[in-house]
């Protein structure tokens, strides 16, 4: 079976996991947190390079206060507690998003958890938080054009790949899958520009049901298929 590079998964459905089963929303983000744990053991034994997770969005924030703060919270707990058993996987853990609007405190929770496993190398975690792709973009190209006004880039040295070096994702390959449990077929402004030539997998599997059997039966859809890029 072919196994992708780099894998990236919207976790969704945690909320309406919650619900079916008439619990508070909150039950459903921490069984995700376990799901998440499962997947990210399995990566890490099975020789998959690079783990992408879309752990909260730019748009999560006008949620109920009540829910943000619990998540949140559940973050900073996942990311504090867990972080020794990450380490002894041999995960790296390096996060995507705009960290300026949080607090001092949540910045250095994880900033402690990229800079305690920056030598890592068995699974390379990348944990999407307070991401937007159109922000991420927006970013980029704000920062280019900085550079050009300033003399240290000339437009002519604007091209793809000098592009996506100011994105979060750096140098980092884009994704050769992409997965999204709950049913729903978006992309939520997840890896916009990273995912142009991605294969996507869609699944009516809630997350906190995903588990290791759900993660292979995507694993072999993507070994079937054919990527051309354009090529015939």
């Amino acid at each position: 079976m072919i196994v992708p590079k780099h894998v990236a998964i919207i976790m969704d459905g945690n909320g309406r996991w919650a619900n079916k089963r008439k619990l508070p929303r909150s039950f459903g983000h921490r069984e995700g947190v376990n799901a998440l744990k499962r997947i990210v053991k399995y990566c890490g034994n099975e020789g998959l390079e690079i783990l992408t997770v879309y752990a909260f969005s730019t748009e999560n924030w006008q949620r109920p206060a009540k829910e943000v703060h619990y998540l949140l919270k559940l973050m900073e707990e996942t990311f504090s507690i867990e972080i020794n058993e990450l380490i002894q996987q041999g995960v790296c853990i390096k996060i995507l998003g705009d960290l300026s609007t949080l607090s001092a405190a949540h910045r250095r929770i994880w900033e402690a958890a990229e800079a305690k496993t920056q030598d890592n190398n068995r699974l390379y975690l990348n944990v999407a938080f307070n991401y937007g792709g159109r922000n991420e973009i927006t970013n980029a190209a704000r920062k280019i054009a900085q550079k050009v006004k300033s003399g240290g880039l000339s437009v002519e040295q604007i091209t793809e790949e000098e592009f996506a070096k100011y994105l979060y994702t750096g140098d980092i390959a884009d994704p050769d899958l992409i997965i999204r449990t709950g049913g729903e077929y978006r992309m939520s402004n997840f890896l916009l520009w990273q995912s142009a030539y991605s294969e996507w997998y869609f699944t009516d599997v809630l997350w906190p049901d995903f588990d290791v059997s759900e993660f292979k039966k995507a694993l072999s859809c993507y070994s079937k298929r054919h990527r051309r890029y354009g090529r015939i």
